[in-house]
């Protein structure tokens, strides 16, 4: 029996096509990959199965008493309550039981009469049979690793849900979804807020969750090691393919050969079947003009754009030196808490530098002194003369709402859009799924995840020497991920990117800072080859 379904589903917003006869079913035990564009359509279909949209047409059903567990960056919980309060909430049935014990353990102990003594004996007998059905007996250990694994220290555990940051707020969210331990997981980007051994630690959590999950992920590694099978929203309708990511790569490459020999023979019976109705009423022949350009945008949406070529030809007339800064001596403290000391290194042409760690370890707070955000309590950071650097996230904030695309990324100072052809410049933003549409859109009206998208591409097109890029995957959909990161591999200059996105890493990375590398002494950075 399928838990959800989802049966000839058609959704429109405003006019807008979202999905259109997409038919899905999630059996016990499944775990879906669902990935796809940014604004396809992939939070919609989570959305339909809460019930919080509903389709225009077909149906959406969910087996009843499913217990669904949501999980998305605007999960809300009790603000008044501190975390540890929420969860230790979840338990009250076995905290009833505790407690039901500890009076038996009382009773016995006062000396009952034979009769009551046997009664009590017999009914703890039960109690303990539930706390063993309700894996009972060490729920506060539960409770402290995922606290612990999701980086929550003993000042986070204790305030006010209201008094944390957004990024802890969603922490907190997820680790109530997963000890609730739900029937159908529904996750909406779970690791965007978490460093590296927490998303190892959810991957490891997942071996031992019985139920089915429905995952929306731009993180390859983590669908990799998750997903049973993938589920592409594409051109409004789903597309399956069994097996993790790595299979997802494959099998898709073969279908879109599939597809491209399929238009092959269509494109000759077609032609054929153009010239038997040359001199068919003139209806006829409209109706054929439009299945014809029907084909031809199928076509130009299958086959692919060669993107190397195109990234460098942007980035050809794009001189940079050979060192770009020093760094020298630099240290940062926060109270009683040491980040980084004595810390030195070099920023040079080609270095692509991927900085790990811990949360909380100073990773965000490195590239904050590096671009003069935040000051250093010693050291230097000399940037040498010339274009400098740019900040992927200060981009991202201060992004104009009333601004339009084309505007924000073509009118920088020193933008690539002036020294690029633009034709070259133009062939880059389709890359990025700007159409002529999307480039006279304001800001103020895109999606959080377009919104990345935009700043990315000014970063791209900035003519900087180093890119500073803190979690640059966490709102871009797989394919603006993929681009980027062949833009950032032909990139002439450097890169510095904090990232937990392994995939990303392994991709770009030819050198490592690392916090808190093993035997290392707090504050001590590792600097090494990848």
């Amino acid at each position: 029996m399928s838990l959800i379904r989802l049966h000839d589903v058609s959704v429109r917003f405003d006019n807008t096509q979202i999905l259109r006869e997409a038919f899905f079913r999630l059996e016990a035990g499944d775990r879906v990959g669902l990935i796809g564009k940014n604004g396809s359509g992939k939070t919609t279909i989570l959305k339909l199965v809460l019930d919080q949209v509903a389709p225009d047409a077909g149906t959406v059903t969910v087996e009843p008493g499913t217990r669904i567990g949501y999980f998305s960056q605007f999960s809300e919980l009790n603000g008044e309550a501190t975390i540890s309060e929420v969860l230790n909430g979840l338990f009250s049935g076995i905290q009833a039981v505790e407690a039901e014990l500890a009076a038996i353990d009382a009773a016995i102990a006062a000396g009952p009469g034979d009769a009551e003594l046997d009664r009590l004996i017999s009914r703890q007998a039960e109690l303990f049979e539930d706390m063993d059905r309700l894996d009972g007996w060490d729920y506060p250990r539960r409770i402290d690793t995922v606290l612990t694994t999701l980086g929550f220290d003993d000042a986070h555990r204790t305030c006010p849900i209201d008094d944390l940051s957004g990024g802890w707020r969603n922490r907190a969210a997820l680790a109530k979804i997963l000890l609730e331990g739900p029937d159908v997981l529904l996750l909406d980007e779970p690791t965007n807020f978490l460093d590296v051994a927490g998303v190892e630690w959810l991957e490891n959590w997942f071996r031992d969750f019985k139920g089915a999950a429905v995952i929306v992920s731009h993180d390859r590694k983590f669908l990799d090691a998750v997903v049973t099978r993938i589920i592409e929203v594409e051109n409004f309708h789903l597309h399956e393919y069994p097996g993790n990511f790595g299979e997802y790569v494959v099998q898709k490459q073969f279908r879109l050969k599939t597809l491209e020999q399929q238009f092959v023979h269509e494109s000759e019976l077609l032609a054929f079947e153009a010239e038997g109705i040359a001199d068919r009423r003139e209806a006829a022949k409209a109706a054929s003009r439009g299945l014809g350009n029907q084909l031809a945008k199928i076509k130009k949406s299958r086959t692919p754009r060669p993107v190397d070529q195109i990234v460098t030809e942007i980035y050809g007339g794009l001189h940079v030196k050979d060192v770009l800064c020093r760094v020298e001596g630099l240290g940062k403290s926060y109270g009683d808490k040491r980040l980084f000391e004595d810390l030195s290194f070099e920023i040079r042409k080609g270095n692509r530098i991927v900085v790990l760690g811990a949360n909380g370890s100073g990773k965000s707070t490195l590239l904050r002194v590096l671009t003069g955000e935040e000051q250093a309590d010693s050291g230097e950071v000399a940037w040498a003369k010339g274009p400098g650097f740019v900040s992927y996230n200060q981009m991202l904030a201060d992004l104009d709402d009333a601004d339009t695309v084309s505007h924000a990324v073509n009118a920088l100072p020193d933008s690539l859009a002036f020294s690029a052809t633009r034709k070259s410049v133009n062939r880059f933003l389709a890359m990025f799924q700007f159409s002529e549409a999307d480039l006279k859109q304001k800001i103020g009206n895109l999606s959080g995840g377009q919104k990345a998208r935009v700043a990315m591409a000014q970063c791209l097109l900035s003519g900087a020497s180093v890119l500073l890029l803190d979690e640059p995957t966490n709102h871009l959909d797989m394919s603006s991920t993929q681009v980027m990161e062949r833009a950032l591999v032909h990139f002439p200059g450097a890169v510095v990117a904090v990232s937990h996105d392994r995939f990303f890493s392994d991709k770009i990375a030819n050198h490592h800072l690392v916090f808190g590398a093993d035997g290392a002494a707090p504050g001590e950075i590792e600097v090494r080859a990848a």
